[in-house]
């Protein structure tokens, strides 16, 4: 047996909040989304990443997640973020530097506290 893939649900208090980031800012693409219910339910997709967008502003309060992508072209994603939504890059690693534990990495916070690090092993 294997498992084959980590499926993180990210809550938000407004779900614009995160398509912003994951949408508009990093390329995810919405494969469904359901604004019908008592928590509007979003899943977002790119290359083989899933993550499902969950509003609920309970749990936006309560879990205010870490997530690291890891690319094979930090430079890449570093301009894509840099020219729709420089804005978002995180105070503390605004640049893409160089980590003891070798990954170039840089970071993205968005309004609901919700902290993407993306990193590429060297």
């Amino acid at each position: 047996m294997q498992f084959t893939k980590l499926i993180p649900n990210v809550f938000y208090s407004d779900m614009k909040v995160g398509l912003q980031l994951f949408v508009d800012t990093l390329g995810f693409v919405v494969a469904y989304r359901d604004d019908r219910g008592e928590q509007p339910f979003c899943i977002v997709k790119r290359d083989n990443l899933v993550i499902h967008l969950i509003e609920s502003l309970e749990w936006a309060i309560k879990d205010r997640p870490e997530i690291r992508l890891e690319t094979d072209n930090i430079q890449e994603a570093y301009e894509l973020v840099k020219k729709s939504h420089p804005e978002l890059l995180h105070p503390n690693s605004p640049e893409i530097k160089l980590q003891p534990w070798g990954a170039l990495e840089f970071a993205l916070r968005d309004q609901e506290d919700v902290c993407i690090i993306v990193q590429q092993p060297v």
